[in-house]
């Protein structure tokens, strides 16, 4: 598939409004404070032939409170593939529309994307109108490396589901976010604690830019002790931010990998052997985790 330019005519900054043009705007609006709102997105909400929302109920609180009449429609995960076609037959016939999620930017653990992918297809313009984000919310004021990240949305809601994630990402270099729910969030906390280390390095945002906002940062055990004691603790909207790991657990995770490559060809000492000579690790720890996986093998 060659490289796709996407919108016909479309002036850039312009709001698009043409009987030939349809322009399909992705506005980022409020996670809390209703100030954050940009004038571009208070002009394209206004000026646009419909509003494709998340929530319609909670959406319409935000328009009546900037005085926008703009038909609004719902598109959420559970309607989403049924009237993606429709939206993108209305776009093509020249109506203009703007995608807007419950807060922040659509399409960051929000729907949106089969719509957004299906117009980029089909050669309608997708136009971004940036502004507030939970995820560079957090990630600007926790104090951790945001050199590099990796966000992973939502933890799985199931515990094991939940552990087999975090267990994944033991020995990820990058600073680790997630978003969660209040009720998950001493659960989600205390398994990060186990997996990853009672020490490690972390950060909790609650309720960004609204009145109660908190943001802990401490130690995996620290932090869950402070959510467990108090109760306010675990109300609200959660970034849940976590440092990498260090070069040393990266380097035995990626020892370990090796090990485990050489012992399914190779006898428990040939397979050490070679595990040490090709990392650099000490053949005692690499005998011992060989036993361990052996063991994992045979029960």
């Amino acid at each position: 598939m060659g490289v796709r330019a996407c919108g016909r005519k479309y002036l850039p900054g312009s709001i698009g409004v043409s009987n030939e043009v349809g322009v399909l705007y992705v506005v980022a609006t409020p996670i809390g404070n209703l100030g954050d709102i940009s004038s571009r997105a208070v002009d394209v909400l206004s000026t646009v032939d419909a509003i494709l929302a998340e929530d319609t109920r909670h959406s319409t609180r935000l328009l009546n409170h900037l005085n926008i009449k703009t038909r609004i429609l719902a598109l959420h995960d559970h309607n989403e593939r049924a009237v993606v076609n429709r939206m993108v037959g209305r776009l093509e016939a020249g109506e203009t529309m703007a995608l807007i999620s419950d807060a922040g930017t659509p399409l960051i653990s929000d729907p949106g994307y089969l719509l957004v992918r299906a117009s980029r297809e089909r050669g309608i313009k997708v136009a971004p109108v940036p502004g507030a984000s939970a995820l560079l919310a957090a990630l600007s004021v926790c104090g951790l490396s945001t050199a590099k990240f990796s966000f992973e949305g939502f933890l799985p809601a199931a515990s094991g589901a939940r552990r087999s994630t975090l267990e994944r990402l033991q020995y990820e270099e990058r600073t680790l976010v997630f978003f969660e729910a209040p009720h998950r969030i001493v659960d989600c906390v205390r398994d990060a604690a186990d997996i990853f280390g009672a020490d490690r390095e972390a950060v909790v945002a609650r309720e960004l830019t609204k009145s109660f906002e908190t943001i802990l940062s401490g130690r995996l055990d620290e932090l869950l002790a402070t959510i467990v004691d108090d109760e306010n603790q675990r109300k609200g909207e959660f970034v849940l931010l976590v440092s990498g790991a260090s070069d040393q657990d990266a380097s035995w995770a990626n020892s370990r990998q090796t090990l485990e490559l050489l012992l399914a060809e190779l006898p428990v000492k040939r397979a050490v052997a070679l595990a040490a000579k090709i990392t650099g690790e000490k053949k005692n720890r690499l005998y011992r985790a060989a036993l361990e996986m052996r063991g994992e093998l045979d029960e």
